[in-house]
């Protein structure tokens, strides 16, 4: 079985700086791995562990600091890992990412049986990345998937979260799943993963390497444009607890709201 794994670096920080066109500035930032694909990484590395044929490949679209992130990845056990670097990728939205990755999918591990991402990246929160990806590649996906409980060489079994309860799905493969977070405990490397990892190499490949356009990639390429980007500031009001319902019913009438008691 083949695994594709496709994890993002996200700013540890919260000193974002934004660029001319409203997109993050990632280059000099500290990044870490997004937190819902520390749970992809699990999730493969359970499967791996099931089926001893796995192989686990990572993918990433970034800056070259996303390296780091990578060689930590492949120090937890993740076979290869691929790192789609290029200044034609800088200000992707998502679709344009999803592609980019696609392609990359399409070229290094055209046979591929199972892509798992993270539901969602806590740099933008949209959730839109990995089912983009899906489409691209015309596989079938599943999205909000809590826990895999079977897989073979020709089908998975997921459970999923519903806003209303759980269901079981059976997915043919190839196919791509998104992940929430669970109660696995994530790897932590070990003296002899970081051993491994050093003597392995991070494949870095440009958008000439992919064979895509560049007027299909980054900002050309993305049909969505971020207007403005700013920072919540943050409102603190005073907190009182009180029982006496005539004290309440003044503070509501004092701030306007007696209309809608």
């Amino acid at each position: 079985m083949k695994i594709v794994l496709c994890i993002k670096q996200v700013p540890d920080t919260t000193d974002i700086k934004w660029t001319e066109n409203n997109t993050i500035c990632r280059d000099g930032l500290e990044s870490v791995i997004n937190p819902y694909d520390v749970y992809s990484v699990e999730n493969a590395l359970h499967l791996r562990n099931a089926c001893k044929a796995a192989e686990i490949t990572a993918f990433s679209m970034g800056p070259l600091q996303a390296e780091n992130m990578l060689r930590k990845a492949l120090a937890l056990g993740i076979d290869n890992a691929v790192l789609l670097c290029d200044k034609k990728f800088a200000g992707s939205d998502t679709y344009a990412t999803a592609k980019t990755i696609a392609s990359g999918i399409s070229k290094f591990v055209p046979d591929f049986d199972l892509i798992i991402c993270g539901q969602f990246a806590t740099d933008g929160d949209t959730a839109q990345t990995g089912p983009s990806i899906a489409n691209f590649l015309d596989i079938p996906q599943v999205t909000f998937v809590r826990e895999i409980i079977d897989c073979s060489n020709r089908e998975i079994v997921v459970k999923r979260e519903l806003s209303d309860g759980e269901e079981t799905v059976k997915v043919t493969l190839p196919a791509l799943i998104c992940v929430l977070k669970n109660e696995k405990e994530p790897t932590r490397a070990t003296i002899n993963g970081i051993k491994s990892a050093s003597k392995k190499s991070v494949v870095i490949k440009s958008a000439e390497d992919l064979g895509i356009s560049s007027d299909l990639t980054g900002i050309k390429g993305s049909p969505t444009f971020v207007s403005k980007a700013f920072r919540a500031k943050k409102r603190e009001k005073n907190c009182e607890f009180t029982d006496n319902i005539d004290k309440l019913a003044e503070a509501v009438e004092f701030n306007g709201d007696s209309e809608n008691e």
